[in-house]
């Protein structure tokens, strides 16, 4: 099969940062399917794993968490797909990636694509919408089906404009919160209020003064996206008592939980990979797959691709690579199908 992977973690502008390869096709068994790779998006995780080490490997390595394909085979313990159905996810990060033309995941960490969506569009959508779901609904608590109590708390989302934000603004605004978002150019601040945000903050300037000016003493909720070791002490300034707060794991520093002592709020980390690398809960996430998928279906979440290359190959997933890497993108960039020759 032909897929896209590393020996050597290089600057994405070297041609061998990502290289066309030529693999064999594996092979299901138990709760697995072979998945038949149709687009793939590249998130931080993807240019993180890929820049981030030394080494030389002595195998290739296939990364890649979102993708959208059609089941072409299924383990002798599978029993919630069969082969032709088209599916999305984010999969599990001890295991290879996306970035082939078929992998292998497990099919409780699936979900059924959406009926409406273009593969580039269902593509762009699992990680951050397990991430979002997850840091929202499971993480800070926030009540899932009682928007009348939402409509009286608040959410702070730190870089609202991203592919995780993009998705956790929208969330929010659905279950009922007062959404405040950050975003710092322009463009990026009209995307965040298309997408259900009330108040827009710069997170390029101080952010308490700027709550403060809008009216708010502090927030209920905060969700930091981006760049925690910079905003951790406003956070802690803003932040009510007993408040909650979640992150994605961006931190470079020890995190100084005593600044929430006297506040009594709480602090979680979000990691979507969690649950596959411990192996516990794992049907949750093809349930939150399925939801968001109908949810896509029905107009109530939008998907949030902003760029399509074409086809899959090694030269356009270096792109995409580049334009994540670069920290302007707003939305989500994805690869299509087919796989080039």
């Amino acid at each position: 099969m032909k897929a896209i992977g590393f020996t050597q973690h290089l600057p994405i502008s070297d041609p061998h940062s990502l290289e066309d390869l030529t693999l064999p096709q594996p092979v299901p068994t138990g709760h697995d399917l072979l998945v038949n790779v149709h687009a793939v998006s590249v998130n931080p995780v993807d240019t993180g794993t890929r820049g981030g080490g030394r080494r030389q490997l002595a195998q290739p390595k296939i990364i890649g968490w979102d993708a959208v394909g059609t089941v072409t085979a299924i383990g002798d313990a599978v029993t919630l797909f069969h082969p032709g159905d088209r599916v999305y996810y984010a999969g599990s990060y001890k295991r290879a990636g996306s970035d082939a033309e078929y992998q292998l995941v497990d099919e409780r960490i699936v979900g059924h694509a959406p009926t409406k969506l273009t593969d580039a569009q269902a593509a762009a959508m699992p990680l951050t919408s397990l991430t979002a779901w997850e840091a929202l609904f499971e993480k800070l608590h926030i009540p899932l089906n009682n928007k009348a109590a939402n409509a009286r708390h608040t959410l702070l989302i730190i870089n609202g404009s991203g592919g995780v934000g993009s998705v956790a603004t929208q969330l929010a605004h659905w279950a009922g919160l007062q959404v405040i978002a950050t975003a710092s150019r322009p463009e990026s601040q009209q995307w965040v209020r298309a997408h259900g945000a009330d108040q827009v903050l710069n997170h390029r300037q101080p952010l308490p003064a700027q709550l403060h000016a809008a009216g708010y003493k502090n927030v209920d909720y905060i969700l930091n996206l981006s760049h925690l070791d910079e905003h951790w002490s406003e956070i802690a300034e803003m932040i009510r008592p007993d408040g909650w707060i979640a992150a994605i794991t961006e931190n470079r520093q020890g995190i100084a939980l005593q600044r929430l002592t006297k506040k009594r709020a709480t602090f979680a980390w979000e990691w979507m990979f969690s649950k596959s690398w411990y192996g516990y809960d794992l049907a949750s996430q093809g349930e939150i797959l399925d939801r968001a998928a109908a949810m896509l279906d029905a107009g109530t979440l939008q998907n949030t691709l902003t760029k399509t290359l074409n086809p899959l190959n090694a030269a356009n997933l270096r792109q995409a690579h580049a334009l994540v890497e670069s920290g302007h993108m707003i939305g989500k960039v994805v690869v299509t199908g087919p796989w080039a020759n």
